[in-house]
């Protein structure tokens, strides 16, 4: 227990017109996000002091909204929660207009590259372009760090007033060792940077040098230098830093290296900065308000609408809506304005919305609703739990592959229990050319491409139905690619039927396949696509709309 004189404020009461089952239902979501985004439903009765029947409506409702899975006794956050995340990163611009330039400088120097904005005495990443070794970064989108350990945060507290210097102190003393920051390792005692005065001289040092260094002030070994990223009227907007590790670098070497390239991308971010404003997203206020009267009708009591309501007027903002007013907001969501305006009183008294009087702006505090952990999500991830939907329905094994070369290779799936059953484990591989998967995801390359796949390929006959003839093959690609599905039978193996349909990612492109395998006697083909076709579209529609939302500002990968 900190001393009484060295513990945090308490937070302050909740205005009167605060939205109580809003707040609830964000403490539940701290809650699952603090928990790796997944915990027992008892787990978080206890970690929020809540009632069991108010975590259960809340969970109802968020289940609605596709914020959370129930999985067993189990409550998982769910990828449409980024959807809120998204918001504040298309409302604040900076990924979309500075990613690419950070990316681009990362594969030129071969160093993780991050943007950071400050939230409140900490650091938030808000993009990220990592390299794949060994020993490199492992923040993610989301991920919050304290001020103090790390190169961006002695940037951002040179525009501290002395309130915010006594918040950052009593922080200080009341969680010596970090805990309040999952994503970095705890601090030891008597680490660097243990007294503020070293804060302080750092931030001194940045201000006179233009620049920040962090000699392995997160972790041994990790070292990363940062510059501000300045908007039109000189406020730091954010911090362009190039992390690495001693194994290839010192703190010093690395800025030395990295520095100047460091400054020209600085300028033309800062250049990108003055473009004009993107246009706004499209608002689906009207649709919204209506799906909400709809689950209400639905669910009863399960469906908590003022939470709904307070949940989507985040939803609010975006590309082209960074700062809106009360009536903006009601319009964007499709709510009165009196519902509207007491969601954001009460999005601003715990910190997701900012006002100046008159507009209200996301702030990066948003991105603490489970981003972190949902902006690492992969595809086969994403995708398992609807195909044990799948298999739930039509009662046949349902898998996800990936093209591989020649070959396709498995990456999800969920068995199903018969007497005959296909035998299938993750990382097997086919030859693409006789499975239904591989003709999806064959069928889906631009035709150059598979043309030339195919006049290298080894067609060798499987079972007697195999396939081997170029011509004809081409001929049956072209019907896959206009028909959008696959069905083979016993081409693979005897007796194996197998129907497969693509599954695209944001742009359009076929990234993988998902199918139902079964036996060829049970029934016939044409019978087995009428029962089976329409589920497994519907499950591909499921994982593309997953995919859109987690992809949109996280790279999503295929294993």
């Amino acid at each position: 227990m900190p001393h009484p004189e060295t513990a945090a404020p308490p937070a302050p009461e909740p205005p009167p017109e605060a939205v109580a089952p809003l707040m609830r239902s964000l403490a539940v979501l701290r809650e699952l996000a603090a928990g790796g985004g997944r915990q027992a439903v008892g787990d978080l009765v206890r970690g929020t002091g809540l009632a069991r029947s108010t975590v259960d409506r809340v969970l109802s409702t968020l289940t609605r909204l596709g914020h959370v899975r129930i999985e067993g006794r189990d409550a998982v956050l769910a990828p449409r929660l980024l959807e809120l995340g998204n918001a504040y990163l298309a409302a604040c611009e900076l990924p979309d207009r500075l990613g690419p330039l950070a990316d681009r400088l990362a594969d030129e120097l071969d160093e993780s590259v991050s943007l950071a904005v400050p939230d409140g005495d900490g650091v938030r990443f808000v993009h990220q372009a990592t390299r794949r070794r060994a020993m490199s970064l492992a923040f993610r989108i989301g991920d919050l760090l304290p001020a103090e350990r790390g190169a961006p945060g002695a940037l951002f507290a040179d525009d501290w007033a002395a309130a915010d210097w006594e918040r950052w102190r009593l922080r200080r003393a009341a969680d010596p060792a970090d805990a309040g920051f999952p994503a970095v390792p705890p601090r030891p005692p008597g680490a660097a940077d243990d007294r503020s005065g070293d804060f302080a001289a750092r931030v001194t040092a940045a201000r006179a040098d233009g620049w920040s260094l962090d000699d392995q002030l997160i972790e041994p070994g990790l070292v990363a230098v940062a510059v501000p990223v300045r908007d039109a009227s000189g406020r730091t907007v954010c911090a362009l830093s190039v992390v690495s590790h001693t194994s290839r670098l010192s703190a010093d070497a690395l800025r030395e290296a990295v520095l100047p390239r460091l400054r020209e991308t600085v300028g033309a971010m800062e250049h990108a900065l003055r473009a004009p404003a993107p246009a706004a997203e499209d608002a689906h206020g009207p649709a919204q308000a209506s799906w909400m009267r709809a689950s209400k009708q639905e669910l009863g009591p399960e469906f908590v609408e003022s939470m709904a309501r307070g949940l989507i007027t985040l939803t609010a903002f975006g590309a082209g809506r960074a700062a809106l007013g009360l009536s903006a907001v009601a319009e964007a969501t499709g709510l009165a304005r009196a519902t509207a305006r007491r969601a954001l009183i009460t999005l601003e008294h715990l910190g997701y919305v900012a006002t100046d009087g008159k507009l209200f702006r996301l702030t990066p505090k948003v991105l603490e609703l489970g981003f972190a952990h949902l902006s690492g999500l992969t595809l086969p991830a994403i995708a398992q739990p609807h195909l044990a939907a799948l298999v739930e329905r039509v009662h046949d094994s349902a898998s996800m592959a990936v093209l591989s070369g020649d070959d396709i290779q498995y990456v999800a799936r969920v068995p199903t229990v018969r007497i005959m059953s296909v035998n299938i484990t993750l990382g097997t591989r086919f030859p693409a050319y006789p499975t239904s998967m591989g003709r999806v995801l064959l069928a889906g390359l631009p035709e150059a491409e598979r043309s030339a796949r195919l006049a290298l390929a080894d067609l060798a006959p499987l079972t007697r139905h195999t396939v081997t003839d170029p011509e004809r093959l081409a001929g049956l690609l072209a019907r896959v690619r206009a028909e959008g599905y696959a069905l083979v039978d016993e081409e693979l193996e005897e007796g194996l039927r197998s129907l497969a349909v693509p599954v695209h990612d944001r742009d359009g492109h076929v990234v993988a396949a998902v199918n139902v395998s079964t036996h060829a006697g049970r029934c016939p083909a044409d019978e087995a696509r009428a029962a089976i076709l329409p589920a497994l579209r519907e499950t591909a529609e499921a994982i593309e709309a997953d995919l859109r939302v987690a992809g949109r500002y996280a790279r999503i990968p295929a294993l």
